[in-house]
């Protein structure tokens, strides 16, 4: 075939997104409701790094007020109660207790941050700070007689990996085109578009498009993506600090959520986890290897250690029953200490006087996602025509909803399909929100249902994940699209991966 015919017949797009963690599903989405054409791909599987790895919260950043980062914090607040609404299912409110440790920061200056932060936030549905007796509040049960006063305020948790899914099957929904295990290789500009080309990961298949602009959400390897492929793109410098997480067994019988301060500096978020289990976290160390992240014992050592020295109870190494760790892709604002760099994103714009933009994304937050986006759509406003803004007020699967009807929904559910138990119901709805009603669907009995592969997850919920959220191995099912994986033994681990071999083969049949 004629080169230039080929060329002339490839797939056009307006935007070609590198990069599936939440930042690249968030602009996917945004983009596509404007009416954009939209291609994403992603190496691996969405959320796989950086967005399935972090401590599962939306928040302003309470200690980011030490660093005078208001414009974070208060984009970050404001942005709570926004994401709350759009998906209630996925996201709902914390309290968090914060003890007062005589030897840190003083009760004063807590007390004034923590007003200020209530302040900056716009609060409508979450609750505002109070000063607690840590010797009358069920929250000091667990904690050394040393703590008398704290406070109490609000944050809100999220399902990280779900609301990247949720944005992609968004965009999807909307006509943007999502490329699970599929590799950006390169591209040049040639002939008014981008030229760019794609490995099928799974076929090492090329695939040929063109696009009007590239926006790179890469993550920890955007300044990868740049170096190896953009040669005449502005040097930028990416500072990668992997923030590490343990999960214990669980360490005290109050479902309260704690935040302690450590001595460096540094706070530490101490959080009740999928019913039986504690999350704590996190770390701040330098990164250099992004083939090897984990979290060292050094680093499950500083946590454990961090939080005996408020608990009147020795936990230890032993109770450890999964880590995870993630690298945050921070611009380098030349801050020495890795605590202190901004977590603020920076958007950079590269067009080479050629109106085929490169826009690279550095930084961010889960939290600030939405308005990531939004300035990334302002950025291509010069190079093509850009609807207005929609994304607040949106719902996104399963979060159509209002927040206060949590609990009805799963009364609903359970009503409908008296097999289930009230546990069952409750983890579909926290997971799928209405959805889950899609996924159950005319099932009249447990058999309808098919294979239970452990801790209900069944056929049917195994196929929806594989026809509707890019699922195809079972660490993308236990661990990233639920985190049923904490309770899985190895031998049921084994026969969910031997039915996806066998569903594969009859799908390739």
């Amino acid at each position: 075939m004629n080169s230039s015919l080929y060329y002339k017949n490839m797939q056009e797009f307006d935007l070609f997104i590198i990069g599936g963690g939440i930042n690249g599903s968030g602009v996917a989405r945004d983009a596509a409701g404007r009416g954009l054409r939209v291609l994403l791909c992603e190496k691996d599987d969405l959320a796989q790094a950086t967005s399935s790895s972090s401590t599962k919260l939306i928040h302003g950043g309470l200690r980011y007020l030490e660093n005078f980062d208001f414009k974070l914090v208060r984009e970050s607040l404001v942005e709570r109660e926004t994401l709350l609404k759009s998906m209630p299912h996925i996201i709902w409110p914390l309290r968090f207790v914060l003890p007062h440790h005589s030897g840190l920061r003083p009760y004063w200056l807590i007390r004034l941050g923590l007003l200020f932060y209530d302040y900056l936030g716009s609060r409508k549905i979450l609750k505002g700070t109070r000063a607690i007796n840590l010797r009358e509040h069920n929250s000091g049960e667990p904690l050394k007689s040393i703590f008398k006063k704290g406070f109490e305020y609000s944050d809100c948790w999220v399902d990280d990996s779900r609301m990247v899914v949720l944005n992609s099957r968004d965009a999807k929904r909307l006509g943007a085109k999502i490329y699970t295990r599929t590799k950006f290789d390169k591209a040049e500009r040639r002939d008014g578009f981008w030229d760019i080309t794609l490995i099928n990961e799974r076929s090492k298949e090329a695939i040929r498009i063109k696009s009007k602009s590239i926006i790179n959400c890469a993550g920890p390897w955007v300044q990868n993506i740049i170096e190896n492929n953009f040669s005449d793109a502005a040097n930028s410098s990416l500072r990668l600090i992997r923030g590490s997480h343990i999960v214990t067994k669980n360490l005290f019988k109050n479902k309260y959520n704690y935040i302690f301060q450590n001595s460096d500096g540094r706070v530490i978020f101490v959080i009740p986890y999928e019913e039986d289990y504690t999350l704590i976290g996190t770390t701040d160390v330098e990164h250099t290897d992004l083939d090897k992240i984990f979290c060292t014992e050094q680093e499950k050592e500083y946590l454990i250690n961090a939080i005996n020295n408020y608990f009147n109870f020795e936990a230890s190494k032993k109770d450890i029953v999964w880590s995870f760790s993630g690298v945050r892709p921070l611009f380098d604002d030349q801050k020495a200490s890795p605590q202190k760099v901004t977590r603020d994103y920076v958007i950079k714009t590269e067009d080479a006087q050629s109106n085929l933009p490169l826009v690279n994304v550095f930084g961010g937050k889960i939290t600030t996602f939405r308005k990531l986006s939004e300035k990334v759509l302002n950025e291509l406003k010069p190079y093509m025509s850009i609807k207005n803004k929609w994304t607040e007020g949106s719902k996104l699967p399963g979060g159509d909803f209002e927040i206060e009807n949590f609990d009805q929904l799963v009364n609903e559910i359970s009503r409908k399909y008296k097999f289930l138990d009230q546990s069952w119901a409750y983890r579909l709805v926290r997971s799928y929100g209405t959805e889950a009603i899609n996924i159950l669907g005319k099932s009249e009995k447990l058999e309808d249902l098919g294979e239970n592969f452990g801790w209900n997850l069944t056929e049917k919920e195994v196929v929806w994940l594989i026809e509707n959220e890019w699922a195809e191995t079972s660490e993308d099912i236990l661990w990233r699209r639920s985190k049923i994986g904490l309770r899985l033994d190895e031998d049921q681990v084994k026969r969910l991966d031997a039915y996806l071999i066998i569903l594969n083969k009859n799908k390739n049949n």
